[in-house]
């Protein structure tokens, strides 16, 4: 799949930060003394950094963050899954949308996280892979998120479970509660409250793959969140606390927008990220092709010691100088370095 644009550019979180908090223009101009031109110019895309980085506090956004976002710095990368997991991300008026297939490689159980407004290409995968799709989980009952939910119930007979606050009705349509578990084999699926986009979204975190995975729905997008004119504050209260206490190496997967991790979420994301870098900038991740930057010289451990069962296979180099091998070393027939006892040595 190529890579996806983020779902928000900067002036789009700045109007769902403001809207959100009950800001008005007036307000924010104002607060951040700027003038109704500055804040016209960043809503129409302007990146006057100057006058982000003044009203980014006013919004509580991360002024670090949000300027990384406005000069298009830092994009996210994912680890691959090799088994267990596929993202999908179909066209649904004038967006995309994601939708997630989970399923265990041994019993071959097969979960779909929301639907998407295709599932074609889905369908031939499970068929690929000779799945069974036990379950259709919904995040939320947005429409994009739902819109292909008739198609994929006619071909899979699944269940389709969606939180009990979740306004949606749909035949034979199950509810869930906070932190419910569903297994799928060896993975384990867990149920985590993260309302606020709409009183039941959910985060499914999945556990039992190559890496843990949040599938988030609208509660988090890469460098951006879910947008709520009712409880924006509610939203980033329960994205904060469910999904970044997660285990460090978590993988997000968005209702929109390209796969994202913890790690970059906590530095990039101008919702969650610190007010202040605590360092540097962390540079902008290399384009696709292009050399990476060196890595920071790691200290290595300190060299054994030699006990009385044997001797380590080099001196310690002298002061400036170079390792020689021990006296007793002896390269092999594969170039390896092996040793001799003195006793057989002798004999």
């Amino acid at each position: 799949m190529p890579s996806l644009p983020l779902e928000d550019n900067f002036h789009d979180l700045v109007s769902k930060a403001q809207r959100g908090l009950h800001i008005t223009d007036q307000e924010l101009i104002d607060r951040a003394e700027i003038t109704p031109e500055d804040l016209a110019a960043i809503k129409a895309g302007e990146a006057r950094l100057g006058v982000l980085r003044r009203i980014a506090r006013h919004l509580k956004l991360s002024p670090d963050a949000l300027e990384v976002l406005a000069k298009k710095e830092a994009y996210p990368r994912a680890p691959i899954f090799p088994r267990g997991f596929a993202m999908f991300n179909t066209p649904h008026e004038d967006m995309t949308v994601n939708n997630y297939l989970v399923w265990d490689e041994k019993t071959r159980e097969a979960a779909v996280i929301d639907t998407g407004a295709d599932v074609a290409e889905l369908l031939d995968l499970v068929a690929a892979k000779r799945l069974r799709v036990k379950s259709i989980f919904l995040t939320h009952a947005h429409e994009d998120h739902v819109a292909a939910l008739p198609a994929l119930v006619e071909a899979t007979r699944a269940d389709v479970w969606i939180h009990e606050r979740e306004p949606f009705e749909f035949p034979k349509l199950r509810r869930f509660t906070d932190n419910d578990y569903f297994h799928l084999g060896v993975v384990a699926i867990k149920a985590l409250p993260t309302w606020g986009h709409s009183p039941g979204q959910t985060t499914f975190y999945v556990q039992g793959l190559s890496w843990p995975l949040a599938l988030c729905g609208d509660a988090l997008f890469s460098a951006s969140v879910g947008g709520s004119p009712t409880h924006y504050a509610d939203q980033v209260k329960n994205t904060r606390a469910r999904l970044f206490s997660l285990p460090k190496d978590t993988v997000f997967g968005p209702g929109h927008g390209p796969l994202t991790t913890l790690a970059h979420e906590r530095v990039y994301n101008p919702v969650f990220a610190p007010e202040r870098f605590q360092s540097a900038r962390p540079a902008a991740l290399p384009a696709e092709g292009a050399a990476a930057a060196p890595a920071r010289p790691v200290p290595l451990p300190k060299r054994p010691k030699a006990g009385k069962a044997g001797r380590v296979g080099e001196h310690a180099p002298r002061s400036g100088g170079a390792a020689r091998p021990a006296k007793s070393a002896k390269p092999g027939k594969d170039g390896r370095v092996s040793f001799k006892s003195r006793r057989k040595r002798s004999a």
